[in-house]
């Protein structure tokens, strides 16, 4: 078991700890008015942004130079500000740009349901139920902005480990593979374009499917080898690949339904294929670590969970499948390669 970190111990060391959330709200703020976007062409000040926002100036000057304490924006004279290179990964037009992920973070799909984080300590049930009431996607299919938002959050976050998923692993060897609940295509784009044998099969819901045929990851030079397939992964997965992958799926939901997916899996998996999850790693005991961030996320959000290699190896085999290895992506990424059952 790791040691836990040396940080001094006082009352205010722990208070600072909670400023994270005025720090969150800010940001994300940010992040939904385009201030980065504005702030491309060169220095403004509060006024002309304030003005060209519509939001009240003394407010976001505040703002501003809350944020100019962190590093995000900088103020070079006066109520007058500019980007910094922490705040160029909030516009628009930037590779890796954040911007998605943070207006996600930001909407009440999201924030909301930690207000009343205490009820999924002392329940179990994601705190999301009592707040929005709706099922955890079926909240986001009846609001198409927020549906929206959510999409463009999960491509932004799958375009940063994208690549190394793609070198990582040979993709090649299965022949076609299928990325089951791949959202806009921004992976198997990826991983098409580092292996040029592969075929790729997208499969996702309806609503999602078409809106992955206007994001045109998969058009152009990749078209020939993609095919669409709408997919419930609660009733059927579209058999045909030999390989077959979810990123941050399984993740969403809990044991039981987790187990259900890779059942319907395990029915579409020929006998010599291969299912390929990626998830969050959990990291050291006693360390902090993304997986554990997202872990009470999923408690919150979705009732789901991330889980370590064995229970990941227990899942599986409940659902027929045997977990052959554990591939490290990254620090934060794992990749679970599982072999139907003999």
């Amino acid at each position: 078991m790791s040691a836990l970190p040396s940080t001094p111990a006082t009352p205010i060391a722990l208070l600072r700890m909670t400023d994270g959330l005025v720090v969150h709200q800010a940001l994300c703020a940010a992040a939904t008015l385009g201030i980065a976007d504005l702030l491309n062409v060169g220095e403004r000040s509060a006024a002309a942004l304030a003005s060209a926002l519509h939001v009240n100036e003394d407010a976001l000057y505040r703002a501003l130079r809350f944020l100019s304490g962190h590093g995000i924006f900088r103020e070079i004279s006066s109520r007058t500000f500019v980007n910094t290179p922490l705040s160029d990964y909030l516009r628009s037009d930037v590779p890796g740009s954040m911007r998605p992920v943070l207006m996600f973070r930001g909407s009440r799909y999201y924030f909301a349901p930690f207000t009343e984080f205490l009820y999924s300590l002392q329940t179990g049930l994601p705190a999301r139920e009592k707040v929005l009431g709706s099922g955890t996607f079926e909240y986001l299919r009846a609001d198409p902005e927020a549906e929206r938002v959510f999409d463009e959050a999960m491509t932004a976050i799958s375009a940063l480990s994208a690549s190394a998923i793609a070198a990582i692993y040979d993709f090649g060897r299965w022949e076609t593979v299928t990325d089951v609940g791949g959202g806009n295509g921004a992976l198997l784009a990826a991983i098409l374009r580092a292996h040029p044998s592969l075929h790729g099969v997208l499969a996702d819901a309806p609503t999602v499917v078409e809106r992955s045929r206007r994001r045109e990851f998969l058009s152009g030079d990749l078209a020939s080898r993609t095919r669409f397939e709408t997919c419930d992964f609660f009733h059927a997965i579209p058999s045909g690949s030999r390989a077959f992958m979810m990123k941050n799926i399984i993740h969403d939901w809990n044991d039981a339904q987790a187990c259900e997916i890779l059942r319907n899996c395990r029915r579409a998996v020929p006998d010599d294929g291969v299912l390929l999850l990626i998830e969050y790693c959990l990291g050291e005991d006693n360390t902090a670590s993304v997986g554990k961030m997202v872990d009470l996320v999923m408690l919150t959000i979705t009732g789901g969970k991330e889980r370590t290699v064995d229970e990941h190896r227990a899942l599986l085999a409940s659902a027929g499948f045997q977990l052959n290895r554990a591939i490290p992506v990254s620090p934060e990424i794992t990749m679970i390669e599982a072999f139907p059952s003999p």
